[in-house]
């Protein structure tokens, strides 16, 4: 199996896309591993440590790559043992609400951001828990990327260190259904640029303060404050899409 020529926990697209997180691209070289392997259910995969070599990734990238791919049924990990195929079905990605969500339907934004708010109020609460220091460093990191973004007004860098953020608070909650639910969400939230409706608009400067506020009680151990935070941060994004749709529709 070839590595990558672009390091993948960077992020970078090989296709040259849009931003994806590193983990998304590894999972799906991991994908292509199996396919190529002609490993069926069952049968054993090379460890973290060996698939990490073999991509050209970190091992921390490649954990949360097998994350995401045992939440969505195609890897099954099992401490002590080893990761072996699962019988998954579907490509990665494959959305469990993409089949009824339309990103042109207003009531589906809404519902979506009310779906956002329950699995990432939970998110942070747990984070402030559960967030170990190399999380923290990287929820820190997304957060910066944000504030650099708005800084030099570079909305791609921006968005990138939002998706970082909010995916990174994810993972600090050690909880992979979150963290798969989040990732989907996310995914189907960009899907609503097709009517050219953003997440951040009005807001991003506050946007930027909220993720910080955020950061500082995931780090200081404050779960409440957290996931007050967080609700805070949500609502104050749905308040953007609101004021965008009543431009659109009232002019």
């Amino acid at each position: 199996m070839q590595s990558n020529p672009v390091p993948p926990e960077r992020g970078a697209d090989p296709a040259g896309g849009a931003y994806r997180p590193g983990y998304e691209l590894v999972a799906e070289q991991i994908l292509r591993f199996i396919a190529e392997s002609e490993l069926s259910p069952g049968d054993r995969m090379p460890t973290e440590k060996d698939l990490a070599i073999r991509l050209g990734a970190s091992r921390t990238v490649v954990r949360e790559a097998v994350k995401i791919l045992s939440a969505t049924g195609r890897v099954s990990a099992h401490r002590g043992r080893g990761l072996f195929v699962a019988d998954g079905t579907g490509p990665l990605g494959e959305a469990p609400f993409g089949g009824f969500f339309v990103p042109t339907d207003l009531d589906h934004i809404f519902q979506l951001f009310e779906f956002r708010k329950v699995q990432e109020v939970a998110a942070a609460e747990l984070a402030a828990v559960r967030a170990g220091p190399a999380e923290l460093r990287e929820i820190e990191a997304a957060a910066q990327r944000c504030r650099n973004g708005h800084d030099l007004a570079d909305m791609a860098e921006f968005e990138a260190g939002d998706d970082a953020f909010h995916l990174g608070v994810a993972t600090a909650s050690h909880n992979s259904f979150l963290v798969a639910a989040v990732r989907e969400a996310r995914r189907l939230q960009r899907r609503a640029s097709v009517i050219g409706i953003r997440g951040i608009g009005g807001h991003a400067a506050e946007a930027v303060e909220e993720h910080e506020a955020i950061h500082r009680a995931i780090r200081d151990g404050r779960p409440e404050l957290a996931a007050a935070a967080t609700a805070t941060h949500l609502e104050n994004t749905l308040k953007d899409y609101r004021r965008e749709i009543h431009r659109r529709v009232f002019g």
